[in-house]
């Protein structure tokens, strides 16, 4: 052919070989400039996310799209040690703690009641075992969790930075953070209610009440307990999507976001571990199922 240029074999073979070379380079470019993770924390990708479910509870609709920047997010919820070292340093005193009293779900009657004493390091009472140290703080308010998250220099993330990392970071993706189905291959997946609630609960996951974090496995992009143990405060007031954008100037009646259920939730009651799963409650309310987790933003390149 006039005018064409071609090599000899070796030069050709060893043409292909720079090439694939190069490809993979610029393939692994992108994973080896990704910011560093603070301690305890991990790097949540940015990007187009979608939100909500279509066969979801109504508080869960109507589905949307978000562009979501990276961020860090702890790996689990704030322990019960974490938030005894905020206490120590600033001398912290949680809003059930200045109240008296805060929320616990009685298992003998299967009702909720304000309980005297009731406090982050002994949320069923003063009466009952103190928190495990390695378990989610728990009785905490959603001022309470602010101001542990400033002294920390974070923050809570947003409830789409939070179904988002539940996700994988990912469009779409399974009902929960890890998957189809809560169990698998013998083994739960989540710390959640097993039988029929409030009338009795199994314990088969081996929990009645909170879990060790982590003990139940880590997702894709490295994060635990993102389904199940505690519910989570997140940063937004509590409304419906279709209101999302518009102006909301809150009440005393507003409530805030929670995510990710706890181990009280029963598929046929709330299923509030599923990714897309909402619950909420006024910001200075602490309960004994209710704890929360820091994020960050990724500094600007």
């Amino acid at each position: 052919m006039q005018g064409a240029t071609f090599l000899p074999p070796h030069r050709l073979v060893f043409a292909l070989l720079i090439a694939v070379v190069i490809a993979g380079c610029k393939r692994a470019a992108p994973s080896s400039l990704l910011p560093t993770p603070p301690p305890g924390m991990v790097y949540v990708p940015g990007g187009t996310t979608r939100i909500g479910s279509t066969s979801g509870l109504p508080q869960e609709q109507p589905v949307f799209s978000a562009e979501v920047k990276p961020f860090f997010l702890d790996i689990h919820p704030v322990t019960v040690a974490q938030y005894r070292a905020f206490v120590e340093a600033t001398a912290y005193a949680t809003q059930a703690e200045t109240l008296g009293d805060s929320a616990v779900f009685d298992f003998s009657t299967g009702e909720w009641s304000l309980l005297n004493g009731a406090t982050w390091h002994h949320p069923f009472g003063p009466d009952q075992p103190a928190a495990p140290d390695d378990h989610p703080v728990t009785q905490v308010s959603w001022n309470d969790a602010v101001a542990y998250c400033e002294w920390a220099g974070k923050r809570l993330p947003t409830e789409v930075e939070w179904e988002h990392a539940a996700r994988g970071a990912k469009i779409g993706g399974p009902m929960y953070a890890w998957g189809d189905s809560l169990i698998l291959d013998g083994r739960y997946m989540a710390n959640t209610w097993q039988g029929r609630f409030p009338d009795f609960n199994t314990g088969a996951d081996g929990y009645l009440t909170t879990s060790p974090v982590g003990v139940f496995g880590a997702t894709p992009l490295g994060l635990t307990d993102m389904g199940g143990n505690v519910w989570e405060w997140v940063q937004d007031w509590f409304r419906p999507y279709s209101e999302r954008g518009k102006p909301h100037q809150p009440t005393e009646e507003s409530t805030k976001v929670q995510r990710g259920g706890s181990f009280l939730c029963d598929p046929a009651v709330c299923h509030g571990y599923r990714v897309s799963g909402r619950g909420d409650s006024t910001p200075e309310t602490g309960l004994c199922h209710t704890g929360f987790r820091g994020a960050q933003d990724v500094p600007v390149q």
